[in-house]
Order: structure tokens, then sequence, then C-alpha cells
């Protein structure tokens, strides 16, 4: 449901709602639907259901991954169907919601005081969150690169494998690292994809906060 302003938009026109009319509607200042609509902020979930509805389109309705699961035993773990049917009875493109973290504070906690947030395609297996990525540790000369700035999406469900792009924290640093977890003459190291930085040994005692499943550069 990204492109949900240039939906909304277009209906308003077709309908001659203002900004200032939709503002009165909702009990929100012209200002803030302003700001949503420009896609300079993102109202919290109540808040955008209210703006669909005075428009003309059903609610969004949260799904969970494990609630899936549960309701479509015929798919495999991490396979999901792409769309519902919702309560206007046609079928829609399935998203999840996922809090925008900050690098030092991970926990559930944190999560559930989250103010932003962003959607995806992929259900999580595990809990899910997004992390912006900081400095330059990642970003490749040539090949694949995740640059600073970029939108990560960590999975805590999936397992650790190299290849993977990890969340972790070493045993002897406080410091959250995102790195590529590779595998080299029988040892696991961290790796960063920018080779001016060191690699680090993962050991049973490395800690992993969660997978990278998704990267998503926003402008």
């Amino acid at each position: 449901m990204d492109n949900w302003t240039d939906l909304v938009k277009t209906r308003m026109r077709e309908l001659k709602i203002t900004q200032e009319n939709l503002a009165e509607r909702i009990g929100v200042t012209q200002g803030a639907v302003g700001h949503w609509l420009r896609g300079e902020r993102e109202p919290k979930l109540r808040v955008l259901n209210q703006i669909l509805v005075e428009v003309g389109f059903p609610p969004l309705r949260m799904v969970y991954p494990h609630q899936l699961r549960e309701d479509n035993s015929a798919y495999g773990e991490s396979a999901f169907p792409a769309t519902v049917t919702g309560a206007d009875g046609q079928r829609h493109e399935l998203y999840f919601r996922y809090p925008i973290l900050a690098w030092d504070s991970l926990d559930e906690a944190a999560a559930s005081a989250a103010d932003q947030y962003q959607s995806s395609d992929h259900a999580a297996l595990g809990r899910g969150f997004w992390l912006r990525v900081e400095g330059d540790a990642m970003t490749a000369p040539v090949g694949w690169s995740v640059p600073q700035g970029m939108l990560i999406l960590v999975d805590t469900g999936h397992s650790a494998a190299p290849g993977k792009l990890l969340i972790a924290r070493s045993p002897d640093s406080t410091a959250t690292v995102f790195r590529q977890l590779i595998e080299e003459g029988g040892q696991r190291y961290l790796k960063p994809l920018n080779p001016t930085y060191p690699k680090a040994l993962f050991t049973e005692q490395t800690q992993v906060l969660g997978v990278v499943v998704q990267a998503l550069m926003k402008f």
C-alpha cells in the first residue's frame, strides 16, 4: 500500500474533497493532511484507515504472519498468498507494516512504541523491523552494495547461514553491526562489503539479532 497517497489524491479530485474538507472530517489540521499526502510523514494505521474510509476505500486489515500460517495450512512455512479478499469482496495485495527502529533500540518494547512504519510484501517468520543503514561498511565499489541511507528489513525468524546478511553483535563489543556471513577455511566471519573494513570472527558467542531479507532505497 505504498502508493496509497496517489489513490487517495485521485479519489479526492473525483469527489471534489479538499485537504481542508478531509482534515475536518477526520479531526486533524490541514497541515497534517498535507504532510501525509506529500509523503513527508506517515499517519498511524488508525488515521490512515479514517482517510481511506472518508474517500470510499475499505480500511486496511492488519494481518500477521502467524495468522496466515494458522489459516492457510496448505502453504509452506515461508510461502503465503499474494492477495487476500477484503471486506468489500475484492482481492487486495497483501502487505505487512513493520516499525523503523534505531540501531540502539532493537527490542520489542522499542518496536511497540515506534512512530514510523514501512510496509513490505515480506511475511516475517519471526519479529520484523526496518533499520536505516549507517556508514559505508556495506558500500561496495563493485557488485552487491547496500549504501548508507537504505532501509533494510530484518527478520528474526531466519537462520544465519553463509552468504546471508546479518545484524549481529560480537561478544567483545556492544556495537551492533550489519555484515555478510561468510565461510573461509572452515571458519566463519562477519565480512563488510566495503573491502577497506576488516572482517571479524564469527563464533558461537556472536549474537545474531536477525537476517536482512529486503532492502529499500527511499528518496
